[in-house]
């Protein structure tokens, strides 16, 4: 079993230096220097201890590997103050939201003005998430009959908006 404490006074120093050449800064290396520590004394030491340096070093560039892939997924830019002040406002204005929750409307009353099996049909396989073989069980209906249910309540539903809109 490795002594993590004289692993940590004998080659810390070299693997920030080793993060740093991969191409960390300072702060980041050191904070993966604690990590590489960290990783092995939160798992087992491995069974062969004849050679803890490079075992420090494989975890390090693993570490280093990982860092650099979840960077390049979701990358950062650090704004200043002013910049981030100036980002346009992207939340819809108080007109749209209007429009949306009078369209939300028009669809609730026509949801509501459908036959209660439609209906049902259409709510389980819209905003239940459920396939048409999965409505079609649980109306206990044939799979054609629950997608006609379904296509006729979206037709009433597109007719109900577009006479709204008429209006």
């Amino acid at each position: 079993m490795w002594n993590l404490k004289s692993l940590f006074n004998k080659h810390a120093q070299e693997i920030q230096r080793f993060l740093q050449k991969r191409g960390h800064g300072p702060d980041v290396a050191a904070d993966l220097t604690q990590d590489v520590f960290l990783r092995i004394l939160g798992s087992a030491a491995p069974k062969r201890d004849d050679n803890p340096r490079a075992y420090l070093h494989m975890v390090a560039r693993s570490l280093s590997v990982d860092l650099y892939r979840r960077e390049k997924i979701a990358s950062i830019d650090y704004l200043s103050e002013e910049a981030y002040c100036e980002l346009p406002d992207e939340s819809p204005d108080p007109e749209r939201v209007t429009s949306d929750r009078q369209q939300l409307a028009v669809l609730d009353r026509g949801l509501t003005a459908l036959p209660e099996q439609t209906r049902r049909a259409f709510e389980l396989y819209r905003l239940g998430d459920m396939t048409i073989a999965e409505v079609a069980q649980e109306l206990d209906l044939s799979v054609s009959h629950t997608w006609t249910l379904i296509r006729r309540a979206y037709q009433h539903l597109r007719t109900t908006l577009d006479d709204d809109a008429k209006h």
